[in-house]
């Protein structure tokens, strides 16, 4: 059973997502922000990581540079209703971003159940975490 930790200071989110993914038979950790999501990584190890952009106490990008660099070979999910909206350019690219600082997949948030199980279950059938960004 794979083991998934879901960092996001939403609880909603969190619920949300923990339902879906238990539901599909997955092991999922919540954490309830970044501080609580670093924790958890010192205590156990996971398969996948989805971790929110923009937390209290973790300004937007840092989050992902964070847990990548706490556990580098788990694959990351970046999530966010903001960073990844469609704006206007010039604007920043934040998928390159998010894929320079760790990330092996991204959500733009509201996404559906099946969204959400295509982004886990493809960094769980990809052989290592990083095999994306060297593509």
């Amino acid at each position: 059973m794979a083991r998934i930790l879901v960092v996001d200071d939403d609880l909603l989110v969190c619920e949300a997502i923990e339902v879906c993914l238990q539901d599909q038979g997955f092991e999922v950790t919540v954490a309830n922000g970044g501080e609580a999501g670093i924790r958890a990584l010192e205590t156990s190890t996971f398969d996948v990581m989805l971790v929110d952009i923009f937390m209290p106490h973790m300004r937007g990008f840092e989050s992902i540079r964070i847990f990548h660099e706490r556990a580098p070979a788990t694959p990351l999910v970046a999530m966010s209703g903001y960073a990844f909206a469609n704006i206007e350019p010039p604007s920043p690219d934040f998928h390159k971003m998010a894929f320079e600082l760790g990330a092996s997949s991204c959500l733009r948030k509201p996404f559906t159940p099946k969204l959400l199980l295509a982004a886990v279950n493809e960094c769980l059938t990809k052989p290592t975490a990083t095999a994306h960004l060297s593509k």
